[in-house]
């Protein structure tokens, strides 16, 4: 019984040892990932599941089919006028209409009538359609949007620039001048040229100066020659000799 209670009241004795042993240094890695045989990989490439593609649902996407649709009698008419205008208006302008009324719209008109020119109003649906089989296929992408065409036989940009001035509304996007294709930069640049009346008589006043200069240059070594000649004749006749020879026993 004594023995019991020194048992439970003395507390354990634990060995404890006087060296522990630590281990530094990483650890040996004792499972590598083998690589895969190339011909495994070759069967594995192989036999990899492709799934399916996903239809697109209908309507997403244009179709293949290019659906011809026959113009009726009012584009038709359309087209004819806009061939019309092409082939006899040395200028055409593409202006983005933003937002005018109609009141804006009228005086408008009536500014650019007095120049010359005119306001015309097209479909971009049918513009295009008449763009897409003629030289003038470039012009197609100013026709976006609500458009307005401004025409005249004769060009006449600085005119035309002046009256936008006056319409903030009015935006110029481009133009066609003389069978030429212009930014509305280009239109400006344009603008700023002489005219070709002035340009003739600039031409004109020039070749007349050089041609009477080369005249002048010509006629100068001929009437030299002359006037030396006329002397020396004049020194070898007798006359002079005689008049010569008295005046200096006069002297």
């Amino acid at each position: 019984m004594a023995a019991t209670l020194c048992v439970k009241l003395l507390p354990k004795q634990v060995w404890l040892p006087l060296t522990q042993s630590v281990r530094h240094g990483s650890k040996a890695v004792t499972r590598h990932k083998k690589p895969v045989h190339i011909l495994k990989q070759k069967i594995l490439a192989v036999t990899q599941y492709v799934p399916p593609p996903r239809p697109f649902p209908p309507g997403a996407y244009p179709s293949q089919t290019k659906q011809v649709q026959e113009d009726n009698g009012l584009t038709l008419l359309l087209k004819k006028d806009l061939k019309n205008i092409f082939q006899t208006c040395k200028m055409i302008a593409v202006v983005q209409n933003n937002s005018s009324n109609a009141e804006d719209m009228m005086l408008l008109k009536y500014r650019l009538h007095r120049h010359g020119i005119s306001v015309k109003f097209f479909p971009n649906q049918v513009t295009l359609s008449f763009l897409s089989g003629t030289i003038y296929s470039s012009m197609a992408p100013l026709f976006i949007g609500p458009t307005t065409l401004f025409i005249s036989k004769e060009p006449k940009a600085r005119e035309m620039l002046s009256t936008l001035r006056a319409s903030p509304q009015m935006t110029l996007l481009g133009a066609c001048i003389e069978d030429r294709l212009l930014s509305a930069q280009g239109v400006v640049s344009y603008s700023k040229l002489p005219s070709v009346t002035v340009v003739q008589g600039e031409l004109v006043s020039a070749l007349t100066m050089l041609t009477s200069r080369t005249a002048s240059l010509i006629q100068h070594h001929p009437a030299r020659l002359s006037a030396l000649l006329q002397q020396y004749v004049k020194q070898q006749s007798p006359d002079s000799s005689t008049e010569e020879t008295s005046k200096a026993e006069a002297t």
